[in-house]
């Protein structure tokens, strides 16, 4: 018989992501091992896990190595409410059948929320007036910002993310142009986007969004050319993966261009190096990688994984389970 066992990073994310309604839900299914085990546990005790063989499981997950696998013999399933699972799955663990599902797309939803209002913050320079009413104390008459009417917004990425971005930003009278080198133009006339060139979208978009996977081909993907190609007054927008960006072009030509500005969520280095000039330029801003799942929102990422153990107990296909080839396209 099935028995589970919860794995996240500690005991107060146990409580928002796996709440009271999520465990009973997946105890009605499933006879649960309800042990809290967080990786300065899993160091600590070197308690092996026989006939366990799935895992709820969230942050911190630790990596499914020969040491792990000694613990947990007999896994089978392991169910992630959180986003990318790169930091914990293995070789071996494809090797051994393990199968896993992901709440990337539950993660997407509030990571598409929180770059559409930084859109439009941008489209108005809110940053920027904000702080030059700040600093001045009073309204800069001179400024001319963009405005969300007929202006261009640029995705880079067209992946779950992109994809929820592109599907909210419709209604609004906005071109929205995009670089995928794997989307159809059937796809991108759904979503209501014209394809273009990577250095295209940089070119003509009033603000460029950033939301390619980190992959090997793509560090450093975006230059020095693309940041100096943006129209004046134009905002680079990064949610994604900070090693995307070459940063230190970028600093260069922000420091060069100060009618460019740039809101990064994301940086090469989290946080930034204490002497990094992201933290004095007047036109970046810096969020501390709080797009994803936060608070109450965690609580759909672990409602979601129990969509999916409900699946796979009525022997229905997963949604989002995640193939060893599929993570090779996937952050």
């Amino acid at each position: 018989m099935s028995q589970g066992i919860y794995v996240v990073i500690n005991q107060s994310f146990f409580d928002d992501i796996y709440g009271p309604e999520e465990r009973a839900a997946i105890r009605r299914l499933v006879p649960m091992r309800e042990q809290l085990l967080t990786p300065g546990e899993y160091r600590a005790s070197g308690e092996r896990f026989p006939g366990v063989d799935l895992i709820f499981a969230s942050w911190g997950m630790m990596p499914m190595d020969e040491t792990f696998f000694g613990r947990f013999p007999d896994l089978r399933w392991v169910f992630y409410a959180a986003g990318s699972i790169r930091p914990f799955v293995t070789d071996l663990a494809w090797k051994r059948g393990v199968r896993l599902s992901s709440a990337f797309a539950a993660n997407a939803v509030p990571v598409s929320e929180f770059t559409l209002a930084q859109i439009f913050c941008a489209l108005k320079q809110t940053w920027q007036q904000a702080r030059y009413l700040r600093q001045h104390r009073q309204y800069n008459y001179e400024a001319r910002p963009a405005g969300a009417y007929r202006t261009t917004v640029g995705l880079v990425s067209l992946g779950m993310i992109g994809r929820l971005v592109a599907e909210r930003l419709k209604p609004f009278d906005l071109r929205v142009v995009a670089y995928d080198p794997f989307a159809t133009p059937a796809q991108a006339a759904e979503l209501g986007v014209t394809l273009c060139p990577l250095e295209e979208v940089f070119a003509v978009a009033d603000v460029v969004s950033c939301h390619a996977p980190l992959l090997p081909q793509t560090e450093k993907m975006l230059g020095r050319p693309h940041f100096e190609s943006m129209k004046p007054g134009a905002t680079f927008l990064n949610t994604s993966r900070g090693r995307v960006v070459d940063e230190a072009a970028l600093i260069e030509v922000l420091k060069k261009r100060p009618d460019l500005f740039a809101i990064l969520d994301v940086t090469a280095e989290e946080p930034p190096a204490r002497d990094s000039a992201l933290y004095t330029l007047d036109n970046v801003v810096l969020t501390p990688h709080m797009a994803g799942s936060q608070g109450g929102e965690t609580r759909r990422l672990g409602a979601l994984m129990v969509e999916e153990f409900e699946r796979l107990r009525r022997g229905e296909p997963l949604r989002y389970e995640i193939t060893e080839g599929q993570m090779a396209s996937m952050a």
